[in-house]
């Protein structure tokens, strides 16, 4: 049995559903049932949530290895509960989703957190394989209010680039990983294939919807007026506002190649992702 947390998120739910394809026998740990949809028929499904540790026996009962996603500003507390209950139930092996950010900026709020949690799972005594991807294709959905509003994406990064990888390989390899032997105590970056910077993303997008979109490099001041009238905690406005900062300062734009060692295929482009999801843009 696999447990899946996150199970409802961009990577959760495409670990789940290429899991079922596997032929795996698989269990979702959700907060809300009803959000699996489709897939909630097709797996075990156990409503709780990591924060709550007396809702965690019945999730890792009968596991032998467990795909764990972690979020908010307190991962470490999430991974330590996590870890205990997968010891206490005799989990084999654990695969954390952590950040690429551990590796390259790991002084940066986001990348402490992740330092924190990794070392929760790596103390639990349990086989573990990190996974540590960069920026996510699927970040670029958090531009659709603002494209379909302005015809505009606005965000200080400047010239500088990242790159993006699609979820579904993300997906991939923490399946490949969970299923296949060799890959215990081992840590990967993942990154797609391309390093693009934020206006060459929007210009694909432009292209994609068949609509003009602009770029706009606005000041941290405007990004930061921005994220506080959408409600944004202050602790995760200057995490954004750290790593938006890494990226104009050229630190993102790193690429690997494990993606197409790990699957033996190469890592989908953004344009790749653009055909699933450029109708969110329109």
């Amino acid at each position: 049995m696999i447990l899946v947390t996150g199970a409802t998120g961009n990577v959760g739910s495409a670990v789940l559903e290429q899991l079922v394809e596997a032929g795996q026998k698989v269990r979702a740990l959700v907060r809300d049932p009803a959000k699996l949809g489709e897939l909630g028929r097709k797996v075990e499904v156990v409503k709780g949530d990591l924060a709550k540790p007396e809702t965690l026996d019945a999730a890792f009962a009968g596991v032998d290895k467990a795909f764990l996603l972690f979020t908010g500003d307190d991962l470490a507390k999430l991974a330590a509960n996590a870890a205990e209950a997968a010891k206490k139930a005799g989990v084999t092996h654990i695969v954390m989703l952590s950040s690429s950010t551990v590796v390259q900026a790991p002084e940066m709020q986001i990348g402490r957190w992740h330092v924190e949690a990794e070392a929760k799972i790596k103390a639990s005594g349990l086989a573990w394989t990190i996974l540590q991807p960069g920026a996510f294709a699927s970040n670029t959905l958090n531009w659709a209010g603002s494209i379909k509003s302005r015809g505009a994406v606005f965000q200080p990064t400047g010239d500088g680039k990242a790159a993006p990888i699609d979820p579904r390989d993300i997906a991939a390899v923490a399946v490949k990983v969970l299923i296949s032997p060799g890959h215990e105590g081992k840590s990967y970056m993942l990154t797609g294939p391309e390093a693009l910077s934020a206006a060459e993303q929007v210009a694909k997008i432009s292209a994609a919807i068949g609509k003009p979109v602009a770029f706009v490099d606005v000041t941290e001041d405007a990004a930061r007026e921005g994220m506080v009238k959408a409600g944004l905690p202050e602790l995760f406005i200057r995490a954004i506002l750290e790593a938006h900062a890494m990226v104009k300062a050229g630190l993102g734009a790193h690429i690997t190649n494990t993606v197409e060692e790990l699957l033996g295929q190469k890592a989908r482009t953004f344009d790749d992702w653009l055909k699933s999801h450029g109708k969110a843009f329109q």
